[in-house]
């Protein structure tokens, strides 16, 4: 019996090296299974440029899984390799798949610096020099000394990258490009060309580069024995690179893969799925932009415009929808937090509709403690469950109103007392008169979030009229169910 997947993001900024957090998925792994996860997104494994104190991003040494002792530490932000591993294999044995969160546009933390000519960019416009070819030192020396050619004897220097952002002779922060070389084309076109993100860019024209990380790849597949990928910061990536790198992937395993790709145009994310041969799902950055508008209009965001110009809508089968992640929380650069008030609202639009892959973030399961946010436990719980019980069969939609907006899922004959019904309001809350189908007709509903305390009956042709309270979601679903 195939039951609805949910992937679940297992971290958040603010972790501490304490939460040793690859134990904790691992004695976890039972419940998160037990609940509904099918699918966990892991932060970036390898050693960062902060060795123990580096969220991940800050990619410095990719065969360095918490094995050497690189940038003051062994382990990494969330343990040692053999932790990591024995992680994967504690949720392979509660059937929950394994997304790897990989980081291939830049190195930061360079071994040694070395003398290079470059032109200075302009920040908002990369097409633009405002400097002559001069001298400038860049750290873009890896040895990986501390390695030891383990794995691979392969050594980074200014040939394997575009350009940099930092000289240490004239001590100046800018963006160098190194003489002979140009920004990579079909990548996003914000700042003009917005190939260089941060630190060492790395250079996907060069042939030494593409064969070094196809050789990693099958490494740390073969390594680690994960599933998927998350790619990170596929807009400042070349597409081309990055679906001929999934293509040779796949003749390894047949692996899954999500991009993140942080553009809220929806035409820009279409024409990279075009460009990728629809070979890499992206998150849904629109949907999320909707969800954080909605939250902050006070009750007068229009509900049944909720899913306008997002890629759940247009591609499906394409996309990732997500409330909230590590980027868009307090302190961070993209923050756009949704309010705590309508993070329930949210995660029932993701959560309980056939359309997309929804994702879950730790940080609303677990809270953020460093910013004072609690976790949303047995309400986000709730949902989880209710997808992976009630959420099967024909979809209905009833969003016919600017506050009050419901579906039905009608069920299926596989999933014991599966079918719902779904009615939420970011205003003074109310309700529909909905029909549910014949295999739902005849039944009385209970709300399985406790939101609203009285039943509701359907008659014998499934019609009802279904309530939810102000700012508020219910989930209606039959009253004898075997999940009650």
């Amino acid at each position: 019996m195939k039951e609805n997947r949910i992937l679940m993001q297992y971290f958040e900024w603010y972790l501490k090296p304490e939460s040793k957090l690859w134990n904790k998925v691992a004695i976890n792994a039972k419940y998160l299974s037990a609940i509904g996860i099918t699918d966990i997104w892991l932060p970036p494994a390898y050693k960062g440029a902060g060795g123990k104190y580096d969220v991940g991003y800050s990619a410095y040494d990719l065969y360095d899984l918490g094995e050497f002792y690189q940038k003051g530490t062994i382990g990494t932000k969330y343990g040692t390799k053999e932790e990591y591993l024995n992680a994967i294999k504690e949720l392979h044995a509660n059937n929950i798949k394994v997304y790897a969160d990989i980081v291939l546009n830049h190195k930061i933390g360079a071994d040694e610096s070395e003398t290079v000519y470059a032109s200075e960019e302009q920040q908002n416009n990369r097409n633009v020099d405002t400097s002559l070819p001069k001298k400038i030192t860049a750290w873009t020396v890896y040895n990986f000394k501390g390695r030891n050619n383990k794995y691979s004897d392969f050594k980074w220097n200014y040939s394997h990258f575009n350009g940099t952002d930092w000289d240490e002779s004239g001590r100046k922060n800018g963006i160098f490009r190194f003489s002979g070389k140009h920004w990579d084309q079909n990548v996003d076109k914000e700042n003009g060309n917005f190939d260089y993100l941060m630190g060492a860019d790395i250079d996907f024209n060069n042939p030494e580069v593409v064969e070094e990380i196809n050789k990693w790849g099958k490494w740390y597949i073969e390594t680690t024995n994960v599933d998927a990928f998350r790619l990170d910061a596929v807009k400042h990536i070349k597409s081309g690179f990055m679906a001929d790198f999934i293509h040779n992937m796949r003749k390894i395993k047949p692996i899954d893969c999500v991009a993140e790709y942080w553009n809220r145009d929806l035409k820009t994310l279409e024409n990279y799925i075009t460009k990728t041969n629809s070979s890499i799902p992206l998150f849904d950055v629109p949907l999320h932009y909707n969800l954080y508008q909605a939250s902050t209009s006070n009750g007068n965001y229009d509900m049944a415009r909720i899913f306008d110009y997002t890629l759940v809508k247009d591609m499906p089968s394409l996309a990732v929808t997500f409330v909230d992640n590590h980027d868009t929380e307090p302190g961070q650069a993209l923050f756009s937090w949704v309010q705590e008030w309508f993070k329930p609202l949210a995660y029932a639009l993701i959560l309980l509709r056939k359309e997309g892959l929804p994702c879950v973030f730790y940080g609303d399961f677990y809270g953020v403690p460093a910013h004072n946010i609690k976790p949303m436990g047995e309400k986000l719980e709730k949902i989880i469950k209710a997808r992976k019980y009630f959420a099967y069969g024909d979809q209905i939609d009833y969003f016919n109103h600017h506050d009050v907006i419901a579906w039905v899922r009608t069920g299926d004959n596989e999933h014991i007392d599966s079918g719902m019904v779904v009615i939420l309001s970011d205003g003074p809350g109310g309700s529909k008169m909905m029909n549910v189908g014949k295999k739902l007709a005849n039944t009385v509903f209970y709300d399985y979030t406790g939101n609203v305390q009285e039943t509701v009956y359907v008659d014998q042709d499934g019609n009802g009229i279904f309530y939810c309270n102000g700012g508020s979601v219910s989930i209606w679903v039959k009253k004898e169910n075997i999940y009650s």
